[in-house]
């Protein structure tokens, strides 16, 4: 229910009515160029609510934050992947800070 209230403020009115109505719903804008396909995820709501706080933090649309983690998780499994030098600076000053504080 809070959802269907939710989306109801969202778009001044009722879904229903919109749709009864036929009036034109705004669609987002992809955020990329590059073509994409569609698939569903089931994720547990807990998880769901982590990467929305995730992506309002980064400023980033949500499906962009999936694509960047899956593709992050597919790199560590590609022995030939490469990483930007100051991300493997700033992982090593997070370990030797980290050892230093135990």
């Amino acid at each position: 229910m809070k959802r269907d209230k939710e989306i109801n403020e969202a778009i001044g009115g009722s879904l229903s009515d919109v749709l009864a109505n036929g009036a034109d719903a705004s669609l987002s804008t992809p955020d990329t160029a590059t073509p994409m396909v569609s698939r569903s995820l089931r994720l547990p709501l807990e998880t769901y609510e982590r990467l929305q706080v995730a992506a309002a933090t980064r400023h980033v649309p949500i499906t962009t934050l999936m694509r960047d983690f899956i593709e992050a998780g597919l790199a560590e499994l590609d022995d030939t992947a490469t990483v930007p030098l100051a991300d493997v600076r700033r992982a090593l000053a997070a370990l030797a800070s980290h050892s230093r504080a135990a």
